[in-house]
């Protein structure tokens, strides 16, 4: 039809601004959603592997049994709290046995459980970390390309009034600038939406980790109680 515009005939008849624009929403946009298909996929393994780990824990009342398949299960942040614990305890079951300084319930009953609270505190941080990765870059995407967006917005428009004060007013010479304001708007958008929302449901994911993970703080510290301070007498 005479006159029509369609996207492909916009994008290629843009000015070098709003291509350099697009090119760079473009761009985010594919690391905004290479970035969103990575972190789902290692959260679920993530959640996969603690729920299989936390079952082997609960089931099992031998240290020496949950390290090896703490060391089986990497990808459980569990394991790797339990691996610094358990690592942590044999530490200081080796200076207590090199000074003959007593027992380890002994050390323990003494000085509490501050070391291994330390230990499993420094699992909890790596995992944590490790966990959000690239997940502030999403909400970086999701702030910064809007406004991107706007500035092609911006100058489309522009474009759009110098193609009015040259083409005496008629539609035909607004049209390309008004159609390309609207375009870098719609990708724009197109970009951000989807990165904050992925932000969103990521952080709310690694929350509930979290939790789960100082419950589990908790429940090693239980553990190590039944296994070593009970057993003293």
């Amino acid at each position: 039809m005479h006159g029509s515009l369609n996207i492909w005939q916009i994008l290629w008849e843009s000015g070098i601004v709003v291509k350099i624009v697009l090119l760079l929403l473009a761009v985010a946009s594919v690391l905004s959603w290479t970035i969103i298909l990575q972190k789902y996929k290692e959260l679920k393994l993530v959640n996969e592997a603690n729920e299989k780990f936390n079952a082997f824990f609960k089931s099992s009342n031998s240290l020496s049994e949950i390290h090896r398949e703490a060391g089986d299960n990497q990808d459980s942040t569990m394991s790797l709290m339990f691996r610094r614990g358990y690592e942590e305890l044999n530490k200081v079951g080796e200076k207590l046995s090199s000074g003959n300084k007593g027992t380890i319930a002994q050390h323990f009953t003494a000085h509490g459980f501050q070391a291994l609270e330390r230990a499993l505190k420094t699992g909890y941080n790596t995992a944590n970390e490790k966990m959000d990765i690239r997940v502030s870059t999403l909400a970086s995407i999701g702030s910064i390309t809007p406004f991107i967006g706007l500035f092609g917005t911006v100058w489309g428009i522009i474009d759009a009034f110098s193609g009015l004060a040259g083409g005496g007013g008629s539609i035909e010479a607004v049209a390309p600038g008004i159609a390309e304001a609207l375009v870098a708007t719609a990708v724009g958008l197109a970009a951000a939406i989807p990165a904050v929302w992925f932000y969103n449901i990521f952080n709310n994911k690694i929350a509930r980790i979290n939790s789960q993970m100082e419950s589990f703080s908790q429940d090693f510290l239980n553990l190590i109680e039944r296994s070593i301070l009970i057993k003293k007498d």
